[in-house]
């Protein structure tokens, strides 16, 4: 009999290496019907990791939209998974130990039966209450490994993590594979590993497509014995995202494995809702930027979920970094300028800093440093000047041991500065605090929940919390969202800047796609120039969507004055592609 094969669909991950937001619990209460009709999926990620967080910043209860987003899968036999960062929880800190056991009990009262916990640095001792304190709470615990790829992170270093976390008592092994640059061979090794070792634990594969292994490292793990693996949909897969069920299915039904069959139409409809949800307001928050895969992720590593916080990070200090340079008598940097010397910068202080594997928090620690080394550099100023509490913790051993050894640079700048080095376990040094919590919701009357889940909600996010109940979080929210549908609706030139000339017309792009000015099977087809007369109702363009290509006609008589695009440059909904005098 063939190899059995079942599918995950990450549906909150989807999200979040796309966007700053997730859907509304209306909008997944809408959907999960749908996905449960699709008919392929033994599992699907519902919650954890940022989506909680993301909740309270738009004003929605999260232990609502918990319990409500997993009661119909619940209900259909589907097992439900959330993901969790052992000691720094569903945040991007460090957790107290009561607060991190209240979680699983919470969890598995709101229908979340897998917990899938990671320790960004592979410290098993994280590693150690998360399994434990899952399996007391009934649920599943899936421990799992962060994978990366260097001369330290060898199959021999991974099973020592993965032999420390079967003593714990883990039921199962996931390979997070968050930035998508494990190599193939090595994955089917890993895994051939553990099944042969352990035949009884179950192993679960979760990789992001960004540099392009990922379909090669699912065959490879498949071949070698894995059970799950994650998938996306449309439109919600492959660049910084996941690979699609529909080529993953195909791949593996090809090679002979036992791999469930998929209902198209009811995909059909999962993937209409799931463009609704993004034309409500979620694509608002979509970088286009997103959906590409580069090759310069294999040697960066920065990890799919991060990608959209990087290119906001970007986009907030370009304006400056240019206005310094020019200052200075240098030459501007485009955006992908300032990319391209982020991930220069990356691959150089990621060993200086003891190789952590860039998964969230982690991640965003070297990103940040890295990020603040390049504006250093750009005004001529000392690099590692600037790091956050955050990081020093990474860098003391406060958050867990480093794979790898600092560079003698870091520890003197620590020594510098009187950073103590920590080799203690690192639980120990966040002491218990529900009790504080438990007080202040008694003496503001705040109801602590169902199963104690506002208590625990408020001492997992406490900023995030007070400003839910305030309400200031959902004016925030909803000043935010307005702002850039009014944006959107302005027609904006290839900087950005709203442009008004009573004496001009713009055409404006009325949605995000690829611009063509040419198709190469119209030989008759000639790309706009500056110059050219233009007819109303005259083809200017095509815009690839949805792989399709629509045209874009003008709605004036008139003379090409400018052109802020060119051919094959992906343009933004309200961007000015062509201005006519």
């Amino acid at each position: 009999m063939s190899k059995e094969i079942k599918f995950s669909l990450v549906y909150r991950d989807m999200w979040q290496s796309s966007g700053k937001y997730v859907p509304r619990v209306d909008q997944l209460k809408k959907i999960a019907p749908v996905i449960i009709d699709i008919g392929c999926f033994s599992r699907i990620e519902t919650n954890g990791g940022a989506f909680e967080q993301v909740n309270l910043l738009y004003g929605e209860n999260p232990n609502k939209a918990v319990r409500e987003w997993t009661k119909p899968f619940n209900d259909a036999g589907i097992q439900t998974h959330m993901l969790e960062r052992a000691l720094n929880g569903i945040r991007m800190f460090p957790v107290p130990a009561d607060v991190r056991k209240l979680m699983y009990k919470v969890k598995k009262a709101q229908g979340v039966d897998i917990a899938r916990s990671f320790c960004g640095l592979n410290d098993h001792r994280n590693l150690e209450l998360s399994i434990k304190y899952a399996k007391e709470a009934g649920m599943i615990s899936q421990a799992t490994l962060s994978i990366t790829h260097s001369n330290i992170h060898t199959v021999e270093y991974f099973m020592g993590i993965v032999d420390k976390a079967v003593e714990y008592g883990t039921d199962e092994i996931c390979l997070k594979d968050m930035a998508g640059i494990g190599r193939p061979v090595t994955l089917g090794k890993l895994v051939g590993e553990i099944k042969r070792k352990y035949p009884h634990i179950l192993v679960q594969y979760h990789g992001h497509s960004g540099p392009g292994f990922s379909v090669a490292s699912m065959l490879e793990v498949a071949k070698a014995g894995v059970d799950y693996l994650d998938v996306a949909m449309e439109p919600l897969s492959w660049g910084m995202v996941h690979p699609d069920i529909i080529t993953v299915q195909a791949m593996l039904k090809d090679a002979g494995f036992n791999v469930p069959e998929i209902n198209m139409k009811a995909y059909m409809k999962a993937r209409a809702l799931n463009q609704e949800f993004m034309d409500d307001f979620l694509g608002y928050f979509i970088n286009p930027k997103n959906r590409y895969m580069s090759s310069l992720l294999v040697q960066a590593g920065l990890p799919g979920g991060m990608m959209g916080s990087m290119m906001a990070d970007l986009k907030g200090v370009h304006k400056g970094l240019n206005q310094t340079l020019e200052a200075n008598g240098k030459e501007k940097l485009t955006e992908d300028d300032l990319l391209v010397k982020l991930f220069d910068e990356v691959i150089d202080i990621w060993p200086k800093l003891g190789n952590p594997p860039l998964v969230t928090p982690f991640s965003q620690y070297v990103k940040n440093i890295a990020l603040l080394n390049v504006m250093q550099d750009i005004q001529d100023k000392e690099k590692f000047a600037i790091i956050d509490n955050n990081a020093w913790d990474m860098i003391i051993g406060k958050a867990g041991k480093l794979p790898g050894k600092l560079d003698p640079q870091i520890i003197e700048i620590a020594e510098n500065q009187g950073k103590e080095f920590y080799t203690g376990v690192p639980q120990d040094n966040y002491p218990d605090e529900l009790d504080r919590f438990r007080k202040e919701m008694e003496e503001n009357d705040w109801d602590t929940g169902e199963d104690d889940e506002e208590l625990f909600e408020f001492a997992m996010h406490e900023r995030q919390y007070r400003d839910f109940k305030s309400g200031l979080a959902k004016q925030r929210f909803l000043e935010e969202i307005q702002k850039l549908k009014e944006e959107a609706k302005l027609p904006k030139s290839r900087e950005g800047h709203v442009k008004v000339d009573p004496t001009k017309k713009d055409i404006p792009s009325p949605y995000m796609g690829r611009i063509f000015y040419n198709l190469n099977y119209f030989i008759e087809e000639q790309a706009v120039e500056q110059g050219n007369q233009v007819k109303k109702g005259q083809r200017i363009c095509y815009i690839e969507n949805n792989y399709t290509y629509d045209e874009i006609v003008s709605d004036y008589d008139g003379e090409v004055d400018e052109i802020f695009f060119k051919h094959g440059d992906m343009v933004s909904k309200g961007d000015v592609i062509v201005r006519l005098k």
